[in-house]
């Protein structure tokens, strides 16, 4: 395997919302799962030790654990970037503080420029509060990447991006709904609805410890962090087959696919999931054109 780069840590599974296409089927009877903050510490630690420049904490909705803002403080001690998906419904005053230190960066979904539209994706009526807060994040400079989803024909997703654009988002990926999870529409989970960088340079650590090459392939774990250190997993045997059976890169245009990299320019799987995937506007990693999740 490459070099683990970036690292999803999946804190929760617990929800305020039951999107329709949500990959982890999170919702408002989800939990935190069996990982302690202590946990998250130490494989937090262990990545800073492999050398992993960015953990982005994702859920469910990461904002619903408790020891989310000390998590992000800890990456931050270990000089390691943060990025955090969330949905956006509520932040509450003292994560708004520490999402604008320095080396913090914020993601999120938006699906369309209508809220009954919205309610019908995310079945609830979150739509103002998920707008009026990426405009917060703007006005207070901090970072923001944002995926907009097409989960059927006709859906108000180019007027999304426009809403985007007036409230001063730069960085606006659009992608199809991932058939995994509740995204299964007309076929079962399988590598065919994984990006092209999944297992290469990146992994995700799920609440209960087990680990995936991706936060798509939750079929597919290799080890888990309870019982065996991350450095030991991403360089065993499981995580080996596992990669075997993913889909190849498949560069564009001359460039190599640099998991590393940041923001969208070529392959950047670290800025982004939760409930809606997402790829870099020049989409340039797979043969479907998709490479970075927002799911």
């Amino acid at each position: 395997m490459d070099q683990v780069s970036f690292v999803w840590l999946e804190i929760t599974g617990k929800c305020q919302l039951e999107c329709a296409h949500c990959y982890a089927e999170s919702g408002p009877d989800g939990d935190h799962g069996t990982m302690t903050e202590q946990d998250w510490r130490d494989l937090i630690d262990q990545a800073g030790e492999m050398g992993v420049r960015t953990v982005q904490f994702i859920g469910g909705e990461p904002t619903l654990h408790p020891s989310l803002p000390g998590l992000i403080d800890h990456a931050r001690d270990r000089d390691v970037e943060v990025a955090l998906y969330s949905n956006l419904v509520h932040i509450k005053p003292v994560l708004w503080e520490v999402l604008s230190q320095p080396g913090v960066r914020l993601a999120t979904s938006y699906y369309t420029s209508d809220p009954g539209e919205h309610a019908a994706i995310t079945q609830r009526r979150t739509h103002a509060r998920t707008k009026a807060n990426i405009a917060e994040a703007i006005r207070r400079s901090i970072p923001v990447r944002v995926g907009v989803i097409n989960l059927w024909d006709g859906q108000r997703s180019d007027q999304a991006v426009e809403d985007l654009r007036v409230l001063g988002v730069v960085d606006i990926s659009v992608d199809h709904v991932r058939q995994v999870g509740r995204g299964v529409r007309d076929r079962q989970p399988g590598v065919d609805q994984l990006f092209g960088q999944c297992g290469r340079g990146v992994v995700a650590v799920s609440p209960t410890g087990e680990v995936w090459p991706c936060v798509f392939s939750r079929w597919m774990p290799v080890g888990n962090i309870r019982t065996t250190p991350l450095a030991e997993i991403v360089a065993g045997p499981a995580m080996n087959r596992m990669l075997a059976r993913l889909p190849g890169r498949v560069p564009s245009a001359g460039k190599s696919c640099d998991p590393t990299c940041c923001p969208n320019t070529m392959c950047d799987p670290q800025c982004s999931p939760s409930c809606s995937p997402s790829c870099t506007p020049a989409g340039n990693c797979t043969p479907s054109g998709n490479c970075a999740p927002y799911y």
